[in-house]
């Protein structure tokens, strides 16, 4: 790590506090979230020439066209996934930095992670060994598709937004799991939480969002 970065993970914590309380006013009430938004250290999950934005509620660049999901959204997303969460592992459509797999890692078992550019995946696993998570599988290849191998998860997040609503992903879900996604086209995109009853899937709006498109392929 560069002294820099040094200096900004020891000068932090104060950004981080104010940070846990813009996301409280925004609605966020899991304390075990919020602790974990504090504990996790974003800035060294962007380029170090963003690294001094790292605790502000947006979302930033992270090369290959994608981007950092602003911890509002991130903290949004995990507060659902886990709430009544009774299971053991859980499918990450959409590894990316790897911020968003770190700030559930605690709360899992197993996490299944899949990540179309494998240029991507490959720093993303270095920096999460590096902070010495390791309860995590990581596959390069098409989010649409899933990980069937070791389906049903009781829990699938996806970090892109779909187009329509995956019918692989929807069969993977196990008994009782939700299923975290944003769906629809740029500028009407919505976060849908989908739970299976065995016979039928809810679905609940959790407000408007704006994500990177799933991508369909390499």
């Amino acid at each position: 790590m560069s002294n820099s970065r040094e200096g900004i993970g020891m000068t932090s914590a104060r950004t981080r506090d104010r940070l846990v309380q813009r996301l409280k006013d925004q609605g966020i009430c899991s304390c075990q979230v919020l602790d974990q938004i504090r504990n996790v250290p974003r800035h060294l999950f962007v380029d170090e020439a963003l690294a001094s934005r790292a605790y502000e509620d947006t979302a930033l660049p992270i090369g290959f066209g994608q981007t950092i999901s602003q911890p509002f959204i991130v903290a949004r997303m995990t507060e659902a996934l886990l709430a009544g969460f009774k299971g053991k592992s859980i499918l990450e459509i959409g590894t990316g930095c790897g911020y968003q797999t770190a700030v559930l890692a605690p709360f899992i078992k197993k996490i299944y992670t899949v990540e179309r550019i494998p240029e991507l995946l490959k720093k993303t696993r270095k920096r999460l060994e590096s902070l010495d998570i390791y309860n995590i599988q990581f596959r390069p290849g098409d989010g649409w598709e899933g990980w069937q191998k070791y389906s049903p998860y009781d829990g699938i997040i996806v970090t892109a937004a779909a187009s329509m609503m995956p019918e692989k992903l929807l069969q993977q879900l196990a008994p009782n799991g939700r299923l975290i996604i944003p769906v629809g086209s740029k500028g009407q995109q919505e976060l849908q939480m989908v739970i299976n009853h065995h016979d039928r899937f809810e679905q609940v709006s959790l407000g408007p969002v704006s994500f990177v498109p799933l991508v369909k392929g390499r």
